[in-house]
């Protein structure tokens, strides 16, 4: 298996990057959250996690260890595939995902898209006592309204969005959420989402 994967990266896109690993472009699956943290030129590190299919090998990579054992947790529940494992991490931070199965949450889980009431009780039920523990007041994930913004400008213009593109689509976010908390990963996609229909 491979656990991890450290190289320059080559590309970045909406959905995954490539990592150049020993001269091996390694295509590796992101969640917005991940991307944003990437920079075409720059080195970096990426826990990952190998899925094996009989028709294909797909590589999911994550910008801490601790989302790599969660993306890993969540498809021992019944239902949860890879693709269903990473929505669920595009849309929560770690520690949000926690906190909302501990506290059966259900509502903040079928936020998820692919994730209905009856599989979000389902994820509850079987991984409730194996999810950890988590300060539900302290879930980094969230943060004050407009400490996001920076991320997300940063995310949009290292997958190749002009600063000004990104301005703009943070200004349409911003007034989207009207001051609230927002997770980076929530605004990120949203933005990804508004620059994309203006192309």
């Amino acid at each position: 298996m491979i656990a991890s994967v450290r190289g320059e990266v080559a590309a970045v896109g909406p959905d995954g990057a490539v990592v150049e690993v020993g001269g091996v472009g390694m295509a590796v699956h992101c969640t917005p959250a991940t991307l944003s943290g990437l920079r075409i030129g720059s080195s970096t590190r990426l826990a990952t996690s190998l899925v094996v299919r009989e028709d294909s090998l797909t590589l999911y990579g994550f910008a801490t260890d601790d989302e790599r054992m969660l993306f890993e947790l969540l498809q021992t529940a019944s239902g949860v595939g890879p693709r269903l494992a990473l929505a669920v991490l595009a849309v929560h931070s770690p520690d949000a995902v926690r906190v909302a199965i501990a506290g059966a949450d259900t509502a903040a889980l079928t936020r998820v898209p692919g994730i209905g009431k009856k599989g979000a009780e389902r994820l509850v039920l079987e991984l409730r006592d194996r999810i950890g523990s988590v300060d539900p007041v302290a879930v980094p994930g969230l943060a004050p309204a407009g400490g996001w913004q920076v991320a997300v400008r940063e995310g949009l213009t290292g997958l190749g969005w002009s600063a000004k593109e990104a301005e703009d689509a943070v200004g349409i976010v911003a007034a989207d959420f009207e001051g609230k908390p927002v997770e980076v990963a929530t605004a990120l996609r949203r933005a990804i989402q508004v620059l994309g229909k203006n192309r």
